[in-house]
């Protein structure tokens, strides 16, 4: 056991320094989802594919939509991601989305005006 501990003194430790040291999400990452109201036409692909139901998409006037996402629901598949025809929703990098508060993870995107 002595010829281990004193082995692992000149290794590379095997763990990461997060959070002092941020990580690199690798490409293709599913994260938080990201909605661009400017894109959306109201066809609510996503929210028939989403497994959840963490997806409401509500018409705020001609042309304009909002997305209201929950994300204690979402399961991060971006399934809405694939399916959306005009790219609306995306699927970013960020990872820390652990919350106190249950009610901070429901995110509301509209078009501002």
């Amino acid at each position: 056991m002595l010829q281990e501990v004193l082995g692992s003194i000149f290794k590379k430790p095997a763990t990461n320094l997060y959070p002092a040291q941020k990580l690199e999400m690798p490409d293709k990452f599913r994260g938080k989802l990201k909605f661009y109201p400017e894109r959306c036409i109201g066809c609510k692909m996503c929210m028939r594919d989403c497994p959840t139901g963490a997806i409401t998409i509500n018409k705020l006037g001609e042309g304009k939509f909002e997305a209201v996402i929950d994300l204690s629901k979402c399961i991060y598949c971006a399934q809405c991601v694939d399916s959306c025809p005009k790219k609306a929703l995306e699927a970013t990098k960020e990872v820390e989305l652990a919350q106190l508060d249950k009610n901070k993870l429901r995110v509301v995107y509209s078009s501002k005006g």
